[in-house]
């Protein structure tokens, strides 16, 4: 159905019903250009959901204009983002809908609690330097970074609104005498130059905006945009008011030449000096209330749920770049046994497959967040709330734990080189555990990174001048260090059993994609080849890599790839229906492809076939898993979903396990994990659960 709208001008009197298949619920606020909705999906799920006024809908130029928003918010959607679900700039009324993210803007915030404290401000200062440093890292420049376009979530700040954002290297401009921006929060490049800005404006406007938020106004104030305009390019800031440790970091930011500005890598840099750790609690002073299971059995109790009808192992690290300044460590040094003894070899570890009983448990007491889950050596091994821990496979027991100072995990911890890796987006240590007794084995100090790859027994770190390190599971030490041919900032994939990673760098126009097999054991390339279209690798088997083909503009998979380095052949296969937002993984030749939305399709790359569509109502999923004879995928609500991998028809599904955090999303979805004949997922309210994958009608 499409929007309707009343006759009169403005916001007010524009009252659409649907946003293509999403209904509009309530008006959320209104801007020059739309008005944003609350609205659901037909599954239920909460988004946001921008409409354009209808007067600009007639105008192609703002069409245009609009096309890039999407394709702008999606290309950086992600942890520090609003991701993108759905959008259609062609429609009546262009829309885009996104994820719900509830919490207050930082204007409203300050409005009505006035500034915030130091440590609210250095955690603010250190998630909006995160989400630029995402932002960058695609290629994409904000320009409009404001306090009512960040987003206090209870898990940290969100950057929002990518209307006037650009590609570092795009070929649209602004048009003479038009000013595009927010004047107290642009650059003065942007006044004297708009047509040369890049990604040190977006740093000039986070120390605007941490200005606001540690006073209540702007470094540059007038009730006049063109004074504050004066201001910007000409006068010195007022940071009268900025707490004394935050100050020269904001002194740095606010100057006037974009080359003297500092990276959000440094930036995170400072701050960590500034603070020797700062925590990730919410901003919002008042939490959310709803219902809190009940406390029994929450701390790696398992719970034993009766067997009743209902109606791959860990991909590690694709996506995250890592930051190591020089590729040089520190020494490596042993820690004592700081956490509880690791207990003997439990009766339950030999229990037969046959003896199998679900079961689910909560390892971390209070824990809201989803564990991440990897498998090895018989045993569990998962990361929540700045804890690393291991379960007894067989009924979810724990069998220890042990802190560690991070909570920024987004992938699984890995099994490399016999030892247990906890892999976080970024830090300044590594450190590894004795997978059996939960003690800590080594630990090292390391120049400042953001994300690490694990394969074959080794480690990868990027650094900022494009150094990748290798460094061995097993002892910490480093055995290379080198730059990637043709990658200036190379982004790994790995694959379980591959002892090859893969770097890709697609070309600008994405007409072409050049991917590097590298051995991650001595850092030699493998392999280099360049192949047509923009491709995002899922895996290998038996000599191949397989990828996905997809249009970078609207976030379209078009096509599945196969590319064979020993013979040099590449076998692509056309989707019937382009699939948004997708997902995929490989087993035997066949990959299965997840589309946002709920989509599922296996495609048969031999044959050139699709074998089967299904529609989920997964509105989110995470990467589906497949063992040959069913494709799992964990839902946003907590679901664990089990299709049969041969006719394509569903064969079960576990509770949905949401718990108190019914209206937080995740940017990333945990996909399960199988060992044996078991699969294992994870949940937003804290559990982590096991079921027969043999068997999903009796989940």
């Amino acid at each position: 159905m499409a929007p309707q709208g009343n006759t009169g001008a403005g916001a007010e009197a524009e009252l659409p019903e649907y946003a293509g298949h999403y209904r509009l619920e309530s008006c959320l606020g209104s801007g020059g250009m739309g008005v944003v909705h609350v609205a659901r999906s037909a599954s239920g799920m909460k988004l946001a959901v921008k409409v354009v006024h209808t007067e600009f809908a007639k105008d192609p130029e703002f069409r245009g204009r609009f096309r890039q928003e999407v394709a702008a918010a999606r290309k950086v959607s992600g942890a520090f983002t609003a991701s993108v679900v759905d959008a259609d700039p062609d429609a009546g009324r262009p829309w885009m809908a996104t994820l719900f993210i509830p919490g207050p803007t930082l204007s409203d915030e300050v409005k009505r609690n006035g500034p915030m404290p130091p440590a609210e401000l250095r955690r603010l200062m250190a998630g909006l330097a995160e989400a630029l440093r995402d932002i960058h890292r695609v290629g994409v420049v904000h320009r409009d970074l404001k306090p009512s376009n960040v987003l206090l979530a209870e898990d940290g700040p969100k950057v929002i609104d990518f209307g006037i954002s650009r590609p570092k290297d795009s070929e649209l401009r602004t048009e003479t005498g038009k000013l595009i921006g927010t004047p107290p929060f642009m650059a003065p490049e942007q006044f004297r130059r708009p047509r040369e800005v890049g990604p040190a404006a977006d740093i000039f406007a986070l120390g605007s905006v941490m200005v606001h938020a540690a006073t209540g106004r702007g470094p540059f104030d007038s009730d006049s945009p063109y004074v504050v305009a004066y201001q910007v390019v000409h006068d010195e800031p007022d940071l009268t008011g900025v707490p004394a440790n935050l100050t020269p970091i904001i002194v740095r930011c606010l100057a006037k030449e974009p080359e003297d500005r500092p990276t959000p890598d440094e930036l995170m840099r400072e701050l960590r000096s500034v603070a020797a750790s700062y925590d990730t609690q919410a901003f919002i002073p008042t939490q959310r209330t709803g219902d809190v299971p009940a406390p029994a059995r929450e701390v790696a109790e398992p719970v034993r749920r009766p067997r009743r009808r209902l109606r791959r192992s860990v991909l590690l690290g694709a996506g995250a770049l890592v930051l190591v300044a020089g590729g040089v460590f520190a020494s490596v040094h042993l820690l004592g046994d700081t956490q509880q003894p690791a207990p003997t070899e439990t009766s339950t570890s030999r229990a037969r497959a046959s003896e199998f009983r679900a079961w689910a448990a909560k390892p971390v007491a209070g824990g809201k967040s989803t564990p991440r889950c990897s498998y090895g050596k018989g045993r569990l091994f998962c990361v929540q709330a700045g804890q690393v821990f291991a379960l007894d496979p067989a009924d979810g027991r724990l069998l220890w734990r042990h802190s560690a100072d991070t909570n920024r995990w987004s992938v699984p911890p890995a099994l490399s080189g016999g030892l247990v890796v906890p892999l976080a987006d970024y830090g300044s240590h590594l450190e590894a555990f004795d997978p059996a007794s939960g003690r800590p084995r080594w630990q090292r100090k390391v120049p400042a990174y953001d994300g690490v790859w694990s394969a074959d027994g080794m480690l990868l770190l990027t650094g900022t001048d494009g150094t990748v390190t290798g460094v061995a599971s097993a002892s910490g030490d480093t055995r290379w260090s080198k730059e990637i041919p043709g990658h200036a900032t190379p982004s790994f994939f790995t694959f379980p059993g591959d002892p090859l990673v893969y770097a890709t760098s697609t070309s600008v126009d994405g007409s072409s994609t050049r991917v590097t097999a590298v051995d991650a054991t001595t850092g030699d390339v493998r392999w280099d080849k360049r192949l047509d279209g923009a491709l995002t690798p899922i895996g290998s088997e038996d000599g191949s890599v397989f990828f996905l083909s997809v249009d970078q503009v609207y976030d379209y998979t078009r096509a599945v790839v196969r590319y064979t380095p020993e013979s040099g052949a590449t076998r692509k296969v056309n989707l019937p229906v382009p699939r948004q937002g997708a997902q995929a993984t490989v087993h035997a030749g066949v990959v299965y492809v997840l589309a946002t939305g709920g989509a599922l399709e296996a495609v048969d790359v031999g044959t050139g076939k699709q074998l089967w569509h299904l529609e989920t109502s997964v509105s989110r999923g995470s990467v589906p898993v497949s063992d040959g004879g069913h494709v799992f995928v964990t839902a946003s609500d907590g679901r664990l979903l089990a299709v049969d991998a041969r006719k394509g028809t569903l064969t079960g599904q576990t509770p949905a396990r949401l718990g108190a955090n019914a209206g937080d999303v995740i940017a990333t979805l945990p996909e399960p994990v199988l060992a044996g004949t078991h699969v294992y997922a994870t949940a937003p309210d804290g559990t982590v659960f096991a079921a027969d994958s043999r068997r999903p009608s009796e989940w």
